[in-house]
């Protein structure tokens, strides 16, 4: 029991890294840590993992690129302007209701099913966060707390989680990944996205196989 706690923890920390990287610029301190030997024996620890290999070695060239890209911190969050707080006709927005609203604008039904989500679980977001609730930080952060709460021997907690990921991340991600590899030159984005991507592929494995 406590193998499986600690396993649920590191997937709903993993998510929670996931989530930080679409809901903010990184500050120097933070890209200084993306070079430090514990982040980068992290990542080859994911990368151990045949799902995820491929995925963590474009992340990972991306970062061995932004140690030699001039201003990178600066450059970074260009990129991430551009791509997340522009227009989605050069941009890939990170809404859900961008996806697959049915108007296509934000707030549209998905933002509102997330919202009563959050409401059911009592889950708070991030108040520095100030987006519509169907923003992917703010999806990721949910899906975290969900997986935190599995510890919690809830009922029915891993079709709960494999629910959410297949009707609030996968109904659109892949989009979203399409339109990062579109138009992030750089790719340290794009690559995040695909590495999400690929990791709830494998998080949806092996819920199903947990529930068999």
């Amino acid at each position: 029991m406590q193998e499986i706690k600690a396993f649920n923890e590191q997937r709903a920390e993993i998510y929670w890294w996931l989530s930080s990287l679409f809901a903010s610029e990184l500050t120097d301190d933070e890209l200084s840590k993306y070079h430090s030997p514990e982040i980068r024996s992290f990542l080859t620890g994911l990368g151990e993992n045949p799902s995820l290999s491929e995925p963590i070695k474009t992340f990972t060239d991306s970062l061995n690129r932004l140690q030699v890209r001039e201003d990178a911190q600066l450059e970074l969050s260009a990129d991430f302007c551009d791509l997340f707080l522009k227009t989605d006709k050069h941009g890939a927005l990170p809404y859900a209701s961008m996806y697959i609203g049915t108007s296509g604008l934000l707030n549209d039904q998905p933002a509102q099913e997330m919202a009563d989500l959050l409401a059911k679980y009592g889950i708070a977001v991030n108040k520095d966060l100030n987006e519509p609730a169907d923003h992917l930080a703010i999806e990721l952060d949910f899906l975290g707390n969900l997986i935190i709460r599995s510890n919690e021997l809830e009922n029915d907690a891993l079709h709960e989680q494999a629910d959410f990921i297949n009707t609030h991340l996968m109904s659109w991600l892949p989009q979203f990944v399409k339109k990062c590899q579109q138009f992030d030159e750089f790719g340290f984005y794009s690559a995040a996205a695909s590495l999400l991507h690929a990791f709830c592929l494998l998080d949806l494995t092996y819920l199903a196989d947990e529930n068999d």
